[in-house]
């Protein structure tokens, strides 16, 4: 069944429509069917700033858009550009990898909290529907990945697919971006880990499988919510919770080590569901577990604002309250050693609760670090094929 086609309405869906829809104009926002973010504000590098307005007439478009059997819509488009490399580098000391691929800029599933969001703001764009909307291909990513592990003095560590935004967002099924990286991955050897909240991971389980046989590979599933209605509000286009359960149960049943992040946790709205998280990922197969606070940080705390007001508004308070607890009475603190943990009593909690289930369940009992010892790099290219490449650019 397609997620985003319009079903027949219940009793009283139409009249919640309406009030959705004449909340979103009272509050000067444009939702668009299927989309995480309801406004599509300016990032922070514009010379203005653009502020939305009720000219009166709110109301009566607001209730003509509920009346309308698809709702408001906005197309997906997908931009090429040439892959120069393939790995970005970090030094942060709280992210346990240095080097990862990310196929795609911009990421399809429009999950409202998404710390990826800001990039967008360096390409002119919006962190809010652009960012979901606007989606960045790196073509050539397979060959720049070879260049980049063919390099002299290239040291293999473990490459996180995913590090930023989700290589199996729906341009996966049409691009292969992420296949074509794993392929070369394997063919030279190279370990390597993935994030994703896909259940797409389990098409590319003919390469991740003997990889992981060989300590070569391992995949991180994040679960945020076991509640499907929240899931499609709050990540409207990634796998539903039950699908994501069925991708860490098939990875795991194929012999892949399974990590389940539960992240982001959400205070006052899905911290609750942590210890529901980890047992049914534990039952489904997953061996390690993980968890993140919520982050907001730049222009990501006014969306996941906005959304909330939209969305929740009944709880709109409460969550900010307690995002707020953990966060020294901000939205957000960058500090390091404190950006993925929070701080306070709350978060603390949290961390308390996090270890007793996983000591209960019997989850990180066991480490899973992966081989750099079957690497066997690209061959470089001849003198004679670089200058044959050479020649063949410049003739351009």
């Amino acid at each position: 069944m397609d997620p985003f086609k319009p079903l027949t309405r219940r009793p009283g869906q139409r009249q919640a429509e309406a009030d959705r829809a004449a909340a979103a104009a009272r509050l000067g926002l444009d939702p668009h069917r299927g989309r995480g973010a309801v406004s599509n504000r300016d990032g922070r590098f514009e010379r203005f700033s653009h502020q939305a307005a009720d000219d009166g007439w709110g109301q009566a478009e607001a209730e003509a858009a509920s009346a309308a059997p698809a709702g408001a819509r906005r197309r997906t488009e997908l931009r090429s550009v040439a892959a120069r490399t393939a790995l970005a580098r970090n030094d942060s000391p709280d992210i346990p990898f240095d080097a990862s691929i990310n196929p795609y800029r911009g990421c399809e599933h429009g999950c409202i909290y998404c710390y990826a969001r800001p990039s967008h703001a360096y390409l002119g764009l919006s962190p809010g529907l652009d960012f979901e909307t606007v989606i960045e291909v790196k073509r050539g990513l397979a060959e720049a990945l070879i260049r980049d592990l063919s390099k002299p003095g290239y040291v293999p560590s473990t490459i996180t697919i995913g590090g930023n935004t989700d290589p199996y967002q729906p341009a996966e099924k049409t691009e292969g971006l992420t296949r074509a990286a794993i392929e070369v991955l394997t063919r030279h050897r190279h370990p390597f880990a993935i994030i994703t909240k896909s259940a797409l991971v389990l098409r590319d389980l003919d390469l991740i499988a003997p990889a992981a046989a060989a300590g070569l590979a391992q995949v991180a599933v994040s679960v945020t919510t076991l509640d499907a209605g929240l899931a499609r509000a709050m990540e409207p286009r990634a796998a539903t919770p039950a699908r994501r359960i069925e991708a860490i149960r098939g990875l795991a049943a194929a012999g892949v080590p399974v990590t389940v992040m539960a992240a982001p946790l959400v205070p006052g709205l899905t911290d609750h569901e942590l210890e529901g998280i980890l047992v049914a990922a534990t039952e489904a197969g997953a061996v390690r577990a993980g968890w993140i606070m919520l982050r907001l940080p730049r222009e990501i705390a006014g969306l996941f604002e906005e959304w909330l007001r939209l969305e929740r508004p009944a709880r709109a308070e409460r969550v900010l309250a307690a995002v707020r607890a953990t966060r020294g009475g901000a939205l957000y603190d960058s500090g390091f050693g404190r950006r993925m943990t929070g701080t306070g009593t709350e978060a603390k909690l949290i961390a308390d609760r996090f270890r007793l289930a996983c000591r209960r369940l019997g989850l990180n009992e066991r480490s899973y670090k992966l081989t750099t010892s079957l690497f066997t790099p690209p061959a470089r290219p001849t003198r004679a094929e670089r200058a044959g490449q050479m020649d063949l650019f410049g003739r351009g």
